[in-house]
């Protein structure tokens, strides 16, 4: 008989052994990191929308006075490819986390496989769905597709996880500053930026982009190392904050102080404080970005300290827990909110905002989210896009 604390789902397929994760097997801080990675990820997103003729080479509005220098100035630090690669860990986290459970509870291998290739097709179509047709700034399709560049790695012994990471990490050291200084050249400190006034005229320019988007995510930004990397502190079940506090206070003090200090040279040109030449500005992004993986990690390690101490009975704590257990639906609700608020398409609040007012907007869809978590978590509700991916995932027959 199957254990009653695994889900259900496993019905539609029987050659898996297990269905996806149970409440009772679900650990806090990954979850509590997934629902702060979203205020992030909204923080982030929410100034792309602003149509604004001059951005800098992180998409954020230049002259805008001194509160919205202030916000970017601290955004740069803080924010700003920060919350992807916390996302992009998260993500390689949790596809650790599934096939581990599969191959323990007795799954073959081979049928292991074909549930990550099914989960990351099916990403891949999400994410498909959510640039062309809603018009959110996706990041599931570049997943999907990770899925399937490096999902092999997820089956294979420690030692090569770590070489590849090498690998990576040596690719991304190289490309990255070369690509952008390349950019820098192109378009200099500014880059002009209008967003298409119709769904229509949205929809193909997104279409077109879709493949674009996957391939400049894979040389343009060091997304794959931190999904590497989530698996490997899957492995060494490094969120467990009992096991590893020290390592993790480590991690989270070195992590976020060499992200603020790599940040620093982007956010003063940023707010011209400092103007320098282009070759500058490019590596200065390049430096942004690659810190950006350090930022990321001690955000997560962080939480990886709160998890043991947090109160699983407070309200906040809660409501972080319960949005976080629905990423992938408010995730997607907040991107669609964004584009609804912000974009030409619907109310066209981009044309009017500037940094300040993007940045409350994104507060508030993030509370906006965060309630609704709660009151589906408190009727035992999943996030509708969760519960659909998972039965698309564990009802496919192989």
């Amino acid at each position: 008989m199957m254990n009653k604390n695994h889900t259900k789902e496993t019905d539609g397929n029987p050659s898996l052994a297990r269905g996806s994760v149970s409440n009772n097997e679900r650990s806090l801080a990954p979850d509590l990191a997934r629902g702060f990675m979203l205020l992030m990820i909204a923080l982030a997103h929410a100034p792309l929308w602003l149509d604004i003729t001059e951005t800098n080479l992180l998409g954020r509005p230049e002259d805008g006075g001194p509160l919205s220098e202030g916000i970017n100035f601290v955004s740069a630090l803080f924010v700003d490819n920060r919350a992807v690669p916390m996302f992009a860990a998260l993500f390689g986290y949790g596809m650790a986390m599934m096939v581990r459970r599969q191959l323990s509870a007795g799954t073959l291998e081979t049928e292991s496989r074909r549930l990550l290739w099914r989960r990351s097709l099916f990403l891949l179509l999400f994410g498909f769905i959510h640039l062309v047709f809603i018009g959110g700034i996706d990041i599931l399709a570049f997943y999907g597709f990770a899925g399937l560049l490096i999902g092999w790695v997820l089956f294979c012994r420690d030692s090569i996880l770590l070489k590849t990471i090498l690998l990576v990490l040596l690719f991304s050291l190289i490309l990255i500053p070369v690509v952008w200084i390349g950019v820098a050249y192109g378009y200099g400190m500014n880059i002009d930026r209008t967003n298409p006034d119709s769904y229509l005229e949205a929809m193909l320019v997104n279409l077109i982009r879709f493949p674009f988007r996957i391939i400049a995510h894979l040389f343009m930004h060091p997304i794959l190392l931190p999904i590497l990397v989530g698996i490997w502190a899957a492995r060494k079940n490094l969120l467990n904050g009992t096991s590893h506090r020290q390592l993790l206070i480590r991690i989270a003090i070195i992590g976020i102080s060499f992200s603020v200090m790599g940040a620093l040279p982007l956010a003063m040109i940023g707010i011209q404080w400092w103007e320098p030449r282009p070759i500058m500005v490019g590596l200065a992004t390049a430096l942004q970005m690659l810190s950006g993986l350090a930022g990321g990690f001690g955000y997560l390690a962080v939480f990886g300290l709160i998890g043991p101490i947090a109160s699983r009975t407070g309200h906040f704590t809660r409501s972080l827990v319960a949005l976080g257990k629905r990423s992938l639906t408010f995730y997607v609700f907040n991107e669609t909110m964004l584009v609804i608020i912000m974009s030409p398409v619907a109310f066209g609040m981009g044309r009017v905002l500037n940094s300040p007012g993007a940045f409350v907007v994104a507060v508030i869809v993030w509370i906006i989210s965060l309630i609704l978590a709660a009151v589906l978590e408190r009727k035992g509700i999943r996030g509708p896009v969760d519960a659909l991916l998972r039965r698309l995932i564990y009802r496919t027959s192989s």
